[in-house]
């Protein structure tokens, strides 16, 4: 390396680390982004991080894993959140946008798996459903008689006789959230695979109506906030909404789940991997903000903590199934040793 080339790598280092340290000096709090099914469990580490420690509460924003990852992802330094939460895997672009605004270690704490409910109120009509049924009920494109076709169903009963014939009117998350590509990945993918006239698609067009959710008003987007569709399913007996089973849990005297593929979402069905619409959960971590921000490998710490991720831990009462052991264990050692993940296949 060329004289001129050390002293501006030399340079850049030290604009790198004043940068670093504005950072501790401008903020002394964590700033936490992201999912809206995890926000509840971050939350509840918050709480008890800000009881139990000399340190400040963390900020603690929900934006949706999508706008999550473009924020965490945007820069280093006090301007930018030093955590984010996940409703799915960070995806490759995420990763490679990341590396371009400096953001050049990443640890992620895979914290447990939630299940997605199929949910309405208590006062609704309720009936049992496969993926099949409802890929048909909610993509914008179906099979009908060969087929394919703008979605013509109106009612459950359009998309099978044997069910009712009540409006199909459903209330989930919108593209950003991580809660919508898991149920693009885990229902509307597999869903799909029953119809022949799809299944002889070319991969492309075969993507384009697996993965498309319809947008003639029969599904709502109702942003991020999975309250506000407990609360307009409350309302509305005859709407179903889509959210993590944590926001089913807290409400069981209001709501229920309905059993889909013949399985019922709970704890034991999403811990057996039993109930078909169940993933795993993130928090990412910037390893350039440890050792800067006050607290935050101390909060990493906690978070990947037998008593916050274990079998009795304080996070399984918040409705979130915890890894098995073996699984649990690799995620808590490999997130306190601050191992930067390697770049997402896809």
């Amino acid at each position: 390396m060329t004289t001129k080339k050390l002293v501006l790598a030399a340079v850049l280092g030290a604009v790198s680390i004043v940068g670093l340290a504005g950072a501790a000096a401008a903020r002394d709090q964590i700033r936490i982004v992201g999912s809206s099914t995890v926000f509840p469990f971050t939350s509840t580490v918050v709480e008890r991080f800000g009881q139990t420690t000399k340190f400040a509460a963390p900020i603690l924003e929900s934006t949706g894993t999508g706008g999550g990852m473009k924020l965490f992802c945007s820069g280093v330094g006090a301007d930018f959140p030093d955590a984010t939460g996940a409703s799915r895997a960070m995806k490759a672009s995420e990763y490679d946008s990341c590396q371009k605004n400096g953001v050049e270690q990443i640890t992620e704490l895979v914290i447990g798996y939630d299940g997605i409910g199929f949910v309405q109120s208590k006062a609704g009509q309720s009936f049992d459903l496969t993926r099949a049924q409802l890929f048909a009920a909610l993509a914008k494109e179906v099979e009908v008689n060969g087929q394919i076709v703008p979605n013509p169903h109106k009612t459950w009963k359009d998309v099978d006789a044997s069910l009712p014939a009540t409006p199909i009117e459903v209330l989930g998350p919108p593209p950003t959230s991580g809660t919508r590509d898991a149920w693009v990945e885990l229902v509307m993918e597999p869903g799909c695979k029953e119809f022949p006239a799809i299944k002889a698609l070319d991969k492309a067009r075969h993507d384009a109506v697996c993965k498309t959710v319809r947008e003639d008003g029969a599904y709502i987007e109702a942003g991020e906030n999975d309250n506000v569709i407990v609360q307009r399913l409350v309302a509305n007996p005859r709407a179903f909404g889509i959210f993590g089973y944590s926001y089913l849990e807290e409400n069981q005297d209001k709501l229920h789940g309905l059993t889909i593929d013949g399985v019922a979402p709970s704890y034991e069905t999403i811990a057996s991997s039993q109930y078909p619409i169940s993933r795993p959960l993130f928090v990412y971590f910037k390893n350039q903000h440890f050792g800067v921000i006050p607290g935050l490998k101390e909060f990493l710490a906690e978070y990947g903590s037998e008593r916050a991720m274990g079998d009795e831990g304080y996070l399984a009462d918040k409705g979130l199934v915890p890894l098995p052991a073996d699984k649990r264990k690799a995620s808590e050692a490999s997130a306190q040793k601050l191992t930067p993940m390697a770049r997402p296949a896809s």
